[in-house]
């Protein structure tokens, strides 16, 4: 299940504070999810696309994505086979101004398009990067129809990116757990 994260703020005459993570809460609603890396992006162009990634078994990859300067539009695609919801996508808004956060399992692809110039992404992921795992799909598949806010500006895509296949032509290793991709917004 993906999880849209509102971590708590306090603030005051000086500004803010906020846990923007917490195991023992987190726990309550990813699991037994442990994570191995951070990674963080820059992107300068609004419409700066990237993705959709995923990594494949052994090395598949739970992520927890926060914006920590500028706006994204993030999505994640069910990939998993036999899921009712197998091809469909959701998208959310992440800002710094916003601080929420979007937890993606293992078995959904991931991408974001930048809504404003020179966006910092900061993600967690649940595996090691793993070159030989990696992959992706096309960010513009029609069988998918993501709604990209193209209206922000034109796609600003990696060499990469623009040459990843359909969700067609992907055998998905991934296999459907029981429960339909749904939202669920959580106050951690």
């Amino acid at each position: 299940m993906l999880f849209y994260i509102t971590p708590r703020i306090f603030s005051d005459q000086r500004g803010w504070f906020s846990e923007t993570f917490r195991m023992d809460r987190f726990a309550q609603y990813a699991g037994s999810v442990v994570f191995a890396q951070d990674n963080q992006s820059l992107s300068r162009d609004v419409g700066t696309l990237r993705g959709l990634h995923f990594q494949l078994p052994p090395h598949p990859q739970s992520k927890l994505v926060r914006c920590l300067a500028g706006a994204i539009f993030d999505v994640a695609v069910d990939i998993r086979k036999g899921s009712p919801t197998y091809g469909q996508w959701i998208g959310v808004e992440l800002s710094a101004e916003n601080g929420k956060q979007l937890f993606i399992p293992a078995g959904f692809a991931h991408g974001f398009m930048t809504l404003e110039p020179d966006t910092m992404v900061f993600y967690k992921v649940s595996d090691y990067y793993a070159p030989e795992c990696d992959r992706g799909l096309a960010w513009n598949d029609p069988t998918i129809a993501i709604e990209w806010p193209l209206d922000r500006g034109a796609a600003v895509l990696s060499v990469k990116d623009e040459k990843q296949p359909s969700l067609h032509d992907f055998d998905s290793p991934f296999a459907y757990d029981g429960v339909p991709m749904s939202l669920t917004e959580v106050v951690l």
